[in-house]
């Protein structure tokens, strides 16, 4: 299995073209699942697993792998199934989100898919699992099911959203709020949307949401056809690298591509943290990048932003 990764270091190529690389794996069923190969740090067979005390009730236990100290999520678990019990013919897939590194135990790992952005869609509404799923797609007419692994991880803790009450912070809030403008919020998550809605609230600016790139792209033009230029109503977009339909590095080239979007300011906001291509924010000319997720960093940012006019 180590070998089925050994080449990610090669694929970055695909970062920007709109594209993908999906690991595929089951739980305990049927039903094949994906995650992005640029999260996936490491496949491996299931190794011990200590329990400790005061668990959350998802994590199964600690592993000890190249001298750090992982937790283990039960991933049919923590999406509602039953718990995988035959741990000598599982995998754990070692992925690293929003600076941290997690274990995810899945009962069998298949085999990477190229795909495109464009072919990944929002999940069917009134799906059992809709709660779980961050988006789907369909493989060899199969349904493939992408998890929403932010609202997993906030499910077994929580992300703080408070902005610091430290002086040092100044936050600008009188300053941004004159300007009439509003924050454009763009990620698929709806756990991230409202983690990143909440901490931005406090700055006392109005908000506005959008679940992918393309329904964050169609909004915007809309907007600058009643205001002329983007930036006389949209202060700053927000936006999240994966997506469906459309990535947010296609968002941001695009919007630097159409004139009356050109010169709205964009910061990438992701959990694409160790694995990420630095160099592709400048290729796709976004102003900022920040991983997620620190509430007083992210407000920084903004308001940076809200005040290079």
């Amino acid at each position: 299995m180590s070998e089925i990764l050994n080449s990610v270091n090669q694929r970055t190529q695909l970062v920007g073209e709109n594209r993908l690389e999906l690991l595929l794996f089951k739980l305990n069923s049927r039903q094949r699942f994906g995650i992005n190969v640029f999260k996936v740090r490491e496949v491996l067979q299931c190794p011990p697993l200590t329990s400790m005390p005061r668990l959350n009730s998802l994590v199964r236990g600690i592993a000890h792998i190249r001298g750090q100290t992982i937790s283990v999520i039960d991933m049919s678990l923590a999406t509602g199934g039953k718990r995988i019990e035959d741990l000598k013919s599982a995998f754990v897939i070692i992925a690293e989100y929003n600076g941290s590194v997690q274990g995810f135990l899945v009962g069998s790992v298949e085999r990477i898919i190229n795909t495109n952005w464009a072919s990944i869609m929002p999940p069917p509404k009134g799906s059992g699992r809709a709660s779980y799923l961050t988006a789907v797609t369909e493989i060899e007419n199969e349904l493939i099911e992408i998890l929403d692994v932010e609202k997993i991880l906030n499910d077994i803790s929580p992300v703080n959203t408070d902005l610091s009450d430290d002086d040092n912070a100044k936050w600008k809030v009188e300053d941004v709020a004159k300007q009439k403008k509003i924050i454009f919020i763009a990620d698929d998550s709806s756990v991230a949307r409202n983690q990143v809605k909440k901490a931005l609230s406090a700055l006392g600016l109005e908000i506005e949401l959008a679940k992918n790139g393309l329904e964050a792209l169609n909004r915007l033009k809309e907007i600058a056809a009643e205001y002329g230029d983007i930036t006389n109503r949209v202060g700053v977009l927000v936006s999240d690298i994966e997506m469906p339909e459309m990535d947010g590095y296609t968002l941001t080239a695009e919007i630097r591509n159409t004139p009356e979007l050109k010169n709205l300011h964009v910061i990438l906001h992701t959990s694409l943290s160790g694995v990420f291509n630095h160099a592709m924010v400048q290729k796709v000319g976004a102003d900022d990048f920040i991983a997620k997720f620190n509430p007083d960093e992210l407000a920084t940012s903004v308001l940076k932003w809200f005040g290079n006019e």
